[in-house]
């Protein structure tokens, strides 16, 4: 490894979380300020003092439950960074944006933040829709975003960072385990109605049908929002599938879990495998209705690492004990990070130099354990299966090597 990329990895120490002694101790070996026209040649909203990023998430409608956790990682990230000295002697400005759960408001808010605005990135979407929406703004503007949540891949943009997974990582990774480990033939498949879960279901349909050996038995879609899930749940008692593999999101999630715990679908009858229920979704749920289940993610609270430990102590000191962190919310933490290492790396925040700086970049800190970006700008992980717990939190038992992010599977576009 070269010495810019390690001048890249990031080192804060779990003693981060505990207060302004552990603080001081990084700033004191900040970056200096380099005059703002060496490092900011584009016109950004760049000073000698202060540098201006946005968020763009939902904190309105059916959305919110699961987007509040990326803001407020996202916010404690730039906390920490700001502590510690800022990037390139810079402290981080927030300009806060609500997309609303609206597709159309996000690309507005995007062209706001972006032309209006001028920040120097983004951190925002959490819906594959969303992402669609605000992808044309950013690329035409050349503008970049940090995108944290699992997706179905199928994309690449040099306007974007994944720190999330692709469906490579996700989904055909936990199809494999539920296959071996539950000797699984059968699959019904379900998801809200939008880009995400219908791409996925996709990706997961050929899966089980030309490597696995199984058959679909039934697949189905809901508006964002839908919470009569009964007719559902009666065909999924008829057709008696080995596994239901589960994309539903936001807030309906609430109303179909305690709907199939209320009509006796529990993990004592039934396997259910979702993508898309992290502890931020099962604080609505509560854990005694999804006891038993298993979701498919890269990150759980639960993981017992020294990165993570830390990560949870300071999430947890700033937004209560009873905080909880998700797959998305972790990942969303992570986009800060890698933007700092990123903008030192490249000794500039112009867009065009921060992504030729990108790939390579390590975090040995990231409470997930160690991430890597890809060239293709989504990063290496893990794949782990977590068993939904009475009090809300995840057990793990199962956890992959570190995986090549491939957002372009052959044979599954």
């Amino acid at each position: 490894m070269d010495s810019q990329l390690k001048g890249a990895k990031l080192r804060f120490p779990r003693r981060l979380a505990l207060g302004a002694a552990a603080l001081s101790m990084l700033a004191a070996s900040a970056f200096a300020a380099p005059p703002t026209a060496e490092v900011n040649t584009t016109g950004l909203a760049v000073t000698d003092t202060e540098v201006v990023v946005g968020q763009l998430h939902s904190a309105t409608g059916t959305m919110a439950i699961s987007e509040t956790g990326s803001i407020q990682a996202e916010r404690l990230a730039i906390e920490q960074i700001n502590a510690a000295g800022g990037i390139l002697g810079r402290q981080i400005k927030v300009i806060q944006e609500d997309g609303a759960s609206d597709w159309p408001t996000f690309a507005e808010k995007s062209r706001k933040l972006l032309v209006n605005d001028k920040v120097a990135a983004v951190f925002g979407c959490w819906t594959s829709a969303s992402r669609k929406a605000v992808l044309p703004v950013f690329e035409r503007e050349n503008g970049l975003l940090y995108y944290p949540t699992f997706y179905e891949g199928l994309e690449q943009s040099k306007n974007v960072v994944y720190t999330g997974q692709e469906a490579t990582q996700q989904i055909l990774a936990g199809l494999d385990w539920v296959a071996k480990e539950k000797e699984a033939k059968t699959y019904y498949l379900l998801g809200s109605d939008y880009i995400w879960p219908r791409t996925s279901m996709k990706i997961a349909r050929k899966h089980i049908e030309t490597v696995l050996g199984g058959k679909v038995v039934g697949e189905e879609y809901y508006p964002l929002g839908h919470t009569q899930f009964g007719s559902l749940i009666n065909k999924v008692k008829l057709k008696k599938p080995d596994v239901v593999f589960a994309a539903v999101v936001g807030g309906s999630n609430v109303a179909f879990y305690k709907q199939l715990k209320a009509a006796g679908v529990t993990a004592e009858k039934q396997t259910l495998l979702t993508l898309s229920v992290t502890e931020d979704e099962l604080l609505g749920i509560g854990g005694e209705n999804m006891a038993g289940f298993y979701a498919s993610m890269k990150y759980f609270q639960s993981l017992d690492n020294p990165n993570n430990a830390a990560f949870v102590e300071a999430f947890k000191a700033k937004y209560g004990q009873d905080a909880v962190i998700g797959d998305v919310t972790q990942a969303a933490y992570l986009g800060p990070w890698l933007w700092k290492a990123a903008v030192e790396k490249a000794g500039s925040f112009d867009v065009d130099k921060v992504v030729a700086a990108t790939p390579g970049i390590e975090l040995t800190t990231a409470p997930e354990g160690y991430v890597k970006v890809h060239e293709n700008q989504h990063l290496w992980s893990k794949t782990r299966i977590g068993e939904v717990l009475p009090n809300g939190q995840f057990k793990v038992v199962y956890e992959s090597d570190l995986i090549e992010p491939n957002p372009f599977p052959k044979g599954y576009q």
